[in-house]
């Protein structure tokens, strides 16, 4: 009889007492048999923190992430804005002028819905963050997801704070909102602190925050939305989200306590969120909203190439593996990618094992150098350089200058290539180079394909960013449900615990 109740999670429910057995029931739909109380009615967007929904006026507590190189599309932006959720676009690898033209897209397309950018630490090129910061700016970008910062930055701290006021009752309006994607306790205490005074005044005396801005800036937090991130696609710590989360949580609470916040500071859950169990989990355990990424690239907004997507379809959990990280390739820094079907992540690792093990090109033997020109840059090592150069020349004059002096950053740079490279053949489809394929990819994925199986949303032409976020958040609000009620002492069935999914409208609430 319970059955009802949980595949209508939003409508309320009589419940009433089975004398015969001594416990609830929940009374048949359309009958009333005397109840002895009402369970409300869960629907989606009662899942998360209200303040999420008002702040960022949206209807549901979801964010669709800003998977790199323009994966997390314009496309898939606008479609998951329209569904009513938020979306941040994936400018991480891409050149300016491209982000800018996406800005200008979603501006025409979103037009007052909400939706957000991309601003990645960039430890190899720190201008970028500023110039990036300074687009974001000038374009009124008022939504960015801070990723893969390992310490505050001044070009974060000048996003946050520009543009704060003051009303006469003392009531802060921030014009921009920070969300720091966050792994580490002590990144998510900076960003959880007022920023430094030393970079208030260096950011003051250079004429990026003004004095009012300052004055303001030591009475906020840098970022009020948190997205902690377990073990998820690319760059990942593959912390478990039951012991991250709650980590973050209580250190939320330390700190609202010792500076004395008094405005909701959310902290979201990001990474290995895949079924409607998981997001019910994460909302179970506090999270303000939840965070999908690696299920995204298999819908038909993803800007990954088919080729990649049947790859996706086709994964189960444990086809996923570290490493190297092509932004962070000298730091030993690694990225979840999927293993399946491809060489990636292997020939990514003998190019790392290579540098540590040599301080330039020229120490390595001979037949290794050959295999490599063979099996992975399939062209001369001296072709890969001159390419190398040209563009480092262009773009970033210092890395030439160091690679001159320091033949072991000159061998660094040419392994980069094939980690720069990879990404974009998964993206463009290059059908030469599917085994070179680097997909970004965490166990979400598996458990997604297996959560689908036999439903519509099993061909990935029928995976929309939107119909993945209603189903998610529809089953989470069944899953929910079904716990009230055992908790009650209503009897369920397993099945009550398993929500498959279904077509669903998007104006459906």
């Amino acid at each position: 009889m319970a059955g009802w109740a949980i595949d209508n999670p939003c409508s309320t429910v009589d419940l009433i007492l089975n004398p015969s057995l001594n416990r609830l029931e929940v009374s048949p739909k359309g009958e009333s048999r005397d109840p002895v109380g009402k369970l409300p009615g869960v629907g989606p967007a009662t899942l998360g923190d209200s303040s999420f929904l008002t702040t960022h006026q949206v209807r549901f507590p979801y964010i669709c992430g800003e998977m790199a190189n323009g994966i997390a599309s314009v496309e898939m932006v606008t479609a998951i804005a329209k569904a009513g959720m938020l979306g941040f676009f994936g400018a991480a690898g891409l050149p300016l002028p491209e982000i800018e033209h996406a800005i200008a897209a979603l501006k025409q397309n979103c037009g007052d819905l909400p939706w957000g950018s991309n601003l990645i630490h960039s430890p190899q090129d720190p201008e970028l963050e500023e110039r990036s910061v300074d687009l974001y700016l000038r374009e009124r970008v008022t939504r960015v997801s801070a990723s893969a910062f390992m310490a505050l930055r001044p070009s974060i701290v000048r996003y946050a704070y520009t543009g704060i006021t003051a009303a006469p009752d003392g009531t802060i309006t921030r014009r921009n909102h920070v969300f720091a994607k966050i792994s580490r306790v002590e990144v998510a205490r900076q960003f959880l602190s007022p920023a430094p005074d030393n970079m208030l005044a260096s950011l003051g005396q250079k004429g990026l925050l003004t004095p009012e801005e300052i004055d303001l800036a030591r009475r906020l937090p840098v970022a009020e939305d948190f997205s902690v991130e377990a073990d998820s696609g690319g760059h990942t710590d593959n912390r478990p989200l039951t012991v991250l989360l709650p980590a973050i949580l209580l250190l939320r609470d330390e700190l609202t306590k010792k500076y004395g916040w008094t405005r909701p500071i959310r902290i979201g859950a990001a990474g290995g969120i895949g079924t409607p169990a998981s997001v019910s989990a994460a909302f179970a355990m506090g999270a303000a909203y939840v965070l999908t990424g690696s299920i995204n690239q298999s819908a038909i907004e993803s800007a990954l190439s088919p080729a990649g997507k049947k790859l996706l379809t086709q994964a189960s959990a444990t086809d996923v593996m570290m490493a190297p990280a092509a932004d962070m390739f000298e730091l030993g820094v690694k990225v979840q990618v999927l293993k399946r079907a491809t060489f990636f992540a292997a020939r990514a690792s003998k190019l790392y094992e290579l540098y540590i093990r040599h301080d330039s090109l020229e120490q390595i033997p001979g037949d290794t150098l050959r295999t490599l020109e063979r099996d992975v840059f399939k062209q001369p090592i001296a072709q890969i350089w001159a390419e190398t150069e040209r563009f480092f020349r262009a773009r970033m004059p210092h890395e030439m200058e160091r690679a001159t002096r320091e033949p072991k950053h000159r061998m660094a740079l040419v392994f980069r290539w094939y980690l720069h490279f990879s990404s974009r053949w998964a993206i463009s489809g290059e059908p030469s180079r599917q085994v070179d394929y680097q997909i970004w990819c965490g166990p979400a994925m598996g458990v997604f394909n297996q959560w689908v199986a036999g439903t519509f949303l099993e061909k990935a032409e029928n995976r929309t960013v939107a119909q993945i976020a209603l189903n998610l958040m529809h089953g989470a609000a069944s899953i929910t449900r079904a716990h009230q009620l055992r908790t009650l002492g209503v009897q369920l069935l397993a099945e009550h615990f398993n929500y498959k999914p279904r077509y669903l409208e998007e104006s459906w609430a």
